[in-house]
């Protein structure tokens, strides 16, 4: 195995070989072009996410900034919206579901580097993917450690930081994020807290 697939597979890797620094300077032109593309220009930013990301479905949107180590090892569903700032190290796969909405500050941490002193300045590191289900919202300066799944229609609260799984149908936060709540039926009528929808076309 090459280095890159040793990352690919999880295993300890050296980031600095078998062509793996040319691909991240490779995807940082592109994102730095994405980054400064004139707001209006729709076609090209759209264009070039397309480019960025390994898999993406029809309707997708990232503000810039967006940055990320090698774009391919990520893939959104469909109806994924990501706020400024977002930051995914993708050493290892992460992969997005559908009518998913990401907030402002959030980092997806694929990558990580041992424990040990002596294990951590030999230069080996590691990748372990991340997944996030449908019907997921990520609030706002979220922190996805590696190895994390995210279940179907999670919310996970702002600041928290995620060190282990969250099962679906539950509202999470806190370092260490937890679920606090399921979401029910009778969540369906509130927009926010106690406050009840003045329309009926949601």
């Amino acid at each position: 195995m090459d280095q890159k697939e040793r990352m690919l597979a999880g295993l300890p890797y050296k980031s600095w070989l078998d062509g793996l620094p040319e691909e991240r300077k490779a995807v940082r032109v592109k994102t730095r072009e994405y980054n400064t593309l004139e707001p209006g220009d729709r076609e090209r930013r759209d264009e070039l996410i397309r480019e960025i990301l390994g898999k993406t479905g029809k309707q997708l949107f990232i503000e810039a900034p967006f940055l990320c180590d090698y774009g391919s090892n990520i893939e959104v569903g469909e109806n994924f919206y990501a706020n400024f700032n977002l930051v995914i190290l993708d050493v290892a796969k992460v992969v997005i579901g559908d009518n998913v909405m990401i907030a402002p500050n959030v980092a997806i941490y694929t990558a990580g580097h041992p424990v040990h002193p002596d294990s951590r300045n030999s230069g080996y590191e590691y990748g372990i993917g991340i997944t996030i289900g449908n019907n997921v919202w990520i609030g706002g300066n979220v922190v996805l450690n590696p190895g994390v799944r995210i279940g179907d229609n999670v919310i996970i609260g702002a600041g928290s930081v995620v060190t282990r799984d969250i099962p679906d149908n539950m509202i999470a936060v806190g370092n260490p994020c937890r679920p606090v709540r399921e979401i029910t039926e009778e969540d369906r009528k509130y927009y926010y807290r106690d406050r009840v929808f003045d329309v009926d076309d949601y």
